[in-house]
């Protein structure tokens, strides 16, 4: 229960419609509680055959107008407790995703989608059906079953005694039971967290599942998961369901113990026939209170472990940070570079990279190469600092760029990865990517520098066309020059790009490169290609191979060298060359 400062701010927000609704919750509980005194009245004048048609008429219109309140009232409660708990639930979801968009890329690494979904999804509704149905059903336990044992002592203070003996035992039930539902939940929604991610793997990966006909064997997986889920939910199951008949139990105990002393002082004259048929209303009515104490302890003990699952997330800092005194830049002046740089995945990781030393002035161009493994998405994801350097340092204009506010330091970058990824919205939205005052304009002129335009344009709504989860009504090709397209966009300094050509055709790379190299001299560019005529026209060029720069010079230099770079682009010369046959 630690976790529940996390809910402090919300209530201190709503704390007037929280305060009303209560006031509201609370008038139906009294409301309910007068009932039986109006029912008293009425069975006492009829045992003392002191009653006519019209008063009983008058005792109904009593109940009828008492109902009527409590529908109003109870229209309140519902509005302001449940609607304030929708709102709970809305500021924790979002208050989720904010912090898990400022982690550093490296908590994904170890991290499951489908236990992010789960804690965005199951356990903020578990928090908000314990804030919501948690806080009425505690507001009548306390306040109906207090009132309803006033309502019981006033009439028969010994008959009250009596029929709160099984009382102490639901108490103490109830802290038994409590412990071991908080550890079962925690259970359950880590099992949840892993069916979800082995759904959402299986539904995006649906068309290799098909191809390779592993239907049977996907679905045998997920049975598996799925029937884990389910053994813990009946583990659960054995617990909760010891719990409820144990409350209900007891709750008929009591009224059995007023059936049996009541009915003897109601014949031996101690309380009216009235008093009695009250006090079994009562007892009906302190019955909710009691089973409401399971159905409390169940929510609350439900929300608790999703609270704190959620906490946990919350209290993950940022492995990569502003420093205390970062600094703000506005430009991208002289020069990028890497000072003996080198960095490992994680403290016991192998070094992906080593001894890293190379400069590159503000509006040249660097050529990255090198086999697959060699460490060039790994140079370009220091830069801006997705991830941080092991050892050495990277300098931008002279200063180290972990000194550097880090909003400002990629608001001056623009990324293409290897991997280009479209949302499920439109071209255009996917191009401009959330900036709502670029121009439509400016949307074509990247597109063409994209070498996507006049495709876009076949498409029946053009840059308005739909792309689907992933981009998934779009090819490979297409997919990645719309990513190209909105890296170039914005004129920032520096722009990086991850392998740009590698899923279209030898005629459209050659165009792209064509609109790439025409922006030497107006921004600093950085290109990784296994396509080494991408980057011959760069200066300098380097090459990767295990992590260190085993080749650097121009096109013509590396040529001369005879090795790695002159070998591939000889290759791929050929490969071209035959491939135009």
């Amino acid at each position: 229960m630690k976790s529940l400062y996390l809910l402090k701010p919300y209530f201190q927000e709503n704390r007037f419609l929280i305060s009303l609704g209560l006031c509201c919750l609370i008038g139906v509980d009294f409301l309910q509680l007068f009932i039986p005194r109006v029912i008293k009245w009425a069975v006492d004048d009829l045992t003392d055959f002191r009653i006519d048609s019209m008063n009983l008429l008058f005792y109904a219109l009593y109940i009828l107008g008492i109902a009527l309140i409590m529908g109003l009232f109870r229209y309140g409660w519902r509005r302001c407790l449940i609607g304030t708990s929708r709102r709970i639930e809305e500021g924790l979801r979002n208050t989720l995703l904010g912090h898990l968009q400022s982690l550093s890329a490296s908590y994904f690494d170890g991290v499951k989608t489908g236990d992010l979904m789960a804690h965005a999804t199951n356990d903020v509704q578990n928090i908000r059906m314990a804030v919501g149905m948690g806080i009425v059903a505690l507001t009548d336990a306390v306040v109906l079953g207090a009132a309803a044992i006033g309502f019981m002592a006033y009439i028969n203070i010994r008959l009250t005694i009596f029929a709160l003996i099984p009382m102490p035992v639901i108490a103490l039930g109830t802290r038994f039971f409590s412990k071991k539902m908080h550890r079962l939940y925690q259970d359950v929604q880590a099992s949840f967290s892993d069916l979800t991610e082995a759904a959402r793997e299986r539904f995006a990966g649906i068309r290799i599942i098909k191809a390779f006909n592993r239907q049977k064997d996907s679905t045998a997986r997920l049975k598996a998961i799925s029937n884990d889920y389910v053994d813990r939910n009946i583990k659960l199951v054995r617990i909760t369901g010891s719990f409820f008949p144990l409350m209900i139990f007891f709750t008929h105990l009591s009224l059995v113990i007023v059936l049996f002393l009541g009915g003897r002082q109601t014949i031996g004259g101690v309380i009216t026939a009235g008093d009695f048929v009250a006090f079994i209303s009562y007892i009906g009515l302190l019955g909710w209170p009691m089973m409401a104490m399971g159905w409390v302890t169940n929510l609350i003990q439900r929300g608790a472990a999703s609270l704190d699952r959620i906490d946990r997330i919350l209290k993950t800092r940022p492995a990569i940070q502003d420093a205390p005194s970062a600094i703000k830049i506005r430009s991208f002046k002289r020069d990028l570079v890497f000072d003996s740089v080198s960095f490992s995945y994680g403290p016991d990781g192998p070094r992906v990279l080593s001894a890293i030393d190379m400069k590159l002035e503000s509006g040249g161009i660097l050529g990255i190469v090198g086999p697959p493994g060699s460490g060039k998405t790994t140079i370009l994801s220091l830069i801006p600092r997705l991830y941080d350097v092991s050892g050495g340092r990277i300098l931008i204009d002279g200063i180290d760029i972990r000194k550097i506010n880090i909003r400002d330091l990629r608001s001056r970058i623009s990324f293409m990865p290897q991997e280009p990824f479209l949302f499920a919205g439109t071209i255009r939205e996917n191009i401009t990517f959330g900036h709502k005052k670029i121009r439509m304009s400016d949307v074509e002129e990247a597109a063409e520098k994209a070498v996507v335009y006049e495709t876009i344009q076949t498409f029946p709504n053009a840059f308005e066309t739909v792309v689907g989860e992933r981009g998934v009504m779009l090819s490979g090709g297409q997919k990645q020059r719309i990513a190209l397209a909105r890296a170039l966009l914005l004129k920032t300094p520096l722009l990086i790009m991850d392998d740009p050509i590698s899923q279209v055709d030898v005629e459209t790379g050659a165009a792209i490169v064509k609109n790439i190299r025409q922006m030497a001299g107006t921004r600093t560019l950085i290109i990784v290609s296994h396509r080494l005529s991408a980057v011959s026209f760069a200066d300098p060029i380097i090459v990767l191979d295990d992590g260190c720069i085993t080749e650097s010079g121009t096109h013509s230099e590396l040529m001369a060298s005879n090795r790695y770079y002159a070998r591939t682009f000889r290759l791929q010369e050929v490969e071209e060359k035959l491939n135009a046959q």
